[in-house]
């Protein structure tokens, strides 16, 4: 049993010992911040470069509309997913595009799309969905 006015070494020998453990070292380190595009941000602006269609994983088939987007904030690109029907048709090349993180169980890609990790979610910072509903037009340039 520790001694009455143990309680800062107790606490130091603990700090100590946790840097041995793997899951710990890695939260701390900040390897997902490093290696992640948007900088542990959830939303982030880009720039769109082109319109791709990306084949959907096995089993399932058909083309998934997705966009290039090159990031304001740090120039690196990234693939994102343009979502429900006709979404792409409202998106054209060098519009300004929010994108935020697919949601999914895991960290990583959602369903069938192989290594998309993010969706549109405004255009010209006005949601997609309202402009894909017909409740707002997208601004001219």
């Amino acid at each position: 049993m520790p001694g009455k006015y143990a309680g800062r070494q107790l606490e130091k020998k603990r700090q100590k010992r946790r840097w041995k453990e793997a899951s710990y070292k890695n939260r701390q380190s900040g390897g997902k911040k490093k290696h992640d595009p948007l900088g542990g941000a959830p939303q982030a602006k880009g720039i769109v470069l082109q319109k791709v269609a990306l084949e959907a994983k096995q089993p399932n088939s058909g083309l998934r509309k997705c966009v290039r987007i090159q990031l304001i904030k740090n120039g690196k690109q990234i693939t994102a997913f343009a979502p429900h029907d006709g979404a792409i048709t409202h998106i054209d090349e060098h519009d300004e595009v929010m994108v935020e993180k697919l949601r999914s169980s895991k960290r990583g890609t959602l369903g069938d799309l192989p290594a998309v990790r993010w969706k549109v979610i405004k255009v010209s910072g006005i949601p997609l969905e309202e402009i894909r509903k017909g409740k707002k037009e997208k601004p001219r340039r």
